[in-house]
């Protein structure tokens, strides 16, 4: 049968498979381990989320694709003739578009409020990996049309974007695979995406790359696992209400909320374009300023030790 199935559909299938099983696997070695990766209420809320973008997918499928169809045929730039290069730089370059996607997702707070139900979960398994950010297909079509500029049609674009996804979706684990060196230089490894989800302030807004973690080398938002303490996963304030409304919508609550009592119409913009925990007055800190607290009271830490 996967004889008359397209090529690129058969290797999409066996991914697609090979995911499922690890994620059995995994739910069963975490069970028999007691290792509690997996929580009931948090593995159904994973599910749920993935279907409702799965669903928000098909609704946008065909616009998406006239978009991307519609700018390659009218508006490209020029094409690359060699398949293999053709193939190289497409995953490449979606790869980078994706990190600039990711990027925006965590440093526009009206983008984090979609992005956010990514990052809710305070467990981290396979299954987190499908924890969808629902609205993200609404507007991810206009960060890769750059592709469709450089000659990549719209069928490839949009297989490309399944494989890096389904690679994503394989380093969401707890469990400590041992990987070479020179591989987590080059690649995204579940070491690596264990820091993204972290709520520790040092790892907060870090390695937002899918399949390469050069771009976060590049700049500047790479980080290890180094820390002494555990990760801990989740928000830093968690909603207290995590049901299939909230959930979706708690973040969009907080921001116009923010919004609505801002004093002046800068403000009010301030709160959707600029990072999460920036306010108008200075009550509440980003990451990037948290982060630059904690490495003053690390030094400051450090420089009483060495005073004892």
């Amino acid at each position: 049968m996967l004889q008359h199935i397209d090529p690129r559909n058969q290797a999409a299938l066996v991914l697609m498979g090979l995911l499922v099983v690890l994620t059995l696997v995994e739910m069963a070695l975490s069970y028999w381990e007691d290792r509690k990766y997996y929580e009931t209420r948090d593995t159904l809320t994973n599910i749920y989320l993935t279907s409702l973008a799965v669903v928000t997918n098909l609704c946008v499928k065909v616009f998406t694709f006239f978009i991307l169809d519609y700018t390659y045929q009218h508006y490209r730039l020029f094409e690359i003739r060699n398949i293999f290069w053709y193939w190289f730089v497409l995953v490449i370059v979606q790869d980078f578009l994706y990190w600039v996607l990711h990027y925006t997702g965590h440093y526009c707070r009206m983008f984090w409020a979609m992005h956010v139900t990514h990052h809710s979960s305070e467990h981290f398994n396979f299954t987190t990996g499908f924890r969808s950010t629902v609205f993200e297909p609404l507007y991810r079509v206009f960060f890769y049309l750059p592709l469709a500029l450089m000659g990549f049609t719209a069928l490839d674009i949009l297989y490309a974007y399944l494989i890096t996804q389904l690679y994503g979706n394989l380093v969401h684990t707890q469990y400590k695979i041992p990987l070479p060196k020179w591989y987590g230089w080059i690649f995204v490894t579940p070491a690596h995406h264990r820091v993204h989800h972290a709520s520790n302030i040092p790892y907060l807004d870090k390695n937002m790359g899918m399949v390469l973690i050069i771009w976060d080398r590049i700049f500047g938002t790479f980080r290890d696992e180094d820390l002494p303490e555990p990760v801990k996963y989740g928000l830093t304030k968690q909603p207290d209400d995590m049901g299939p409304v909230n959930v979706l919508f708690h973040e969009w609550k907080a921001l116009l909320h923010d919004a609505k009592n801002a004093p002046d119409l800068k403000s009010k913009i301030g709160y959707f374009i600029h990072p999460p925990g920036w306010s108008h007055d200075g009550s509440t800190q980003t990451a990037r300023v948290l982060q630059q607290e904690y490495k003053e009271m690390e030094e400051a830490h450090k420089k009483h030790e060495t005073a004892a």
